[in-house]
């Protein structure tokens, strides 16, 4: 099954779902389905700056990746602050809103973007990859919700 990342060598096997309290049973299914989410992140300047993004869970975080140099990165790294909102596609009341704190981890970020283009695109691999890009999984731990619809 593409959602489950300690299938593919990185990570580890999620806690029994729901078991972490922020993310409800319910969230946690969202995450693992191919819904795309948003994610805020602070700039320099204090502005929010929001991005779409692949999505899934360890079924204590959210998870998604990223690539060194780039604007979320830097801000993720100078302020790991961040809020995520997931929409379902077919149902624009089935929401997550939540805030929390990123980390920014190198180790296994390859095949989990592997493994998030294959939970969206159907790829075996990760085809927009740049050359010379170090991947990151931005492991983001949701402290509150927002928000719920």
């Amino acid at each position: 099954m593409a959602s489950q990342p300690w299938r593919h060598g990185w990570g580890r096997r999620p806690p029994s779902i729901g078991a972490m309290g922020i993310l409800s049973d319910d969230d946690i299914t969202l995450l693992r389905e191919p819904q795309l989410a948003h994610v805020a992140t602070v700039q320099v300047d204090g502005t929010p700056h929001v991005t779409p993004v692949w999505v899934d869970t360890d079924g204590e975080h959210i998870l998604c990746n990223t690539a060194k140099g780039r604007v979320k990165y830097n801000n993720l790294v100078r302020n790991p602050a961040v809020a995520v909102s997931v929409v379902d596609r077919q149902d624009d009341y089935r929401t997550l809103w939540v805030a929390g704190t990123a980390e920014l981890i190198e180790e296994g970020a390859d095949p989990h973007i592997d493994m998030l283009a294959h939970k969206y695109l159907g790829a075996e691999r990760y085809p927009f990859r740049q050359e010379g890009e170090v991947r990151v999984i931005v492991q983001i731990t949701p402290t509150h919700k927002l928000g719920r619809g």
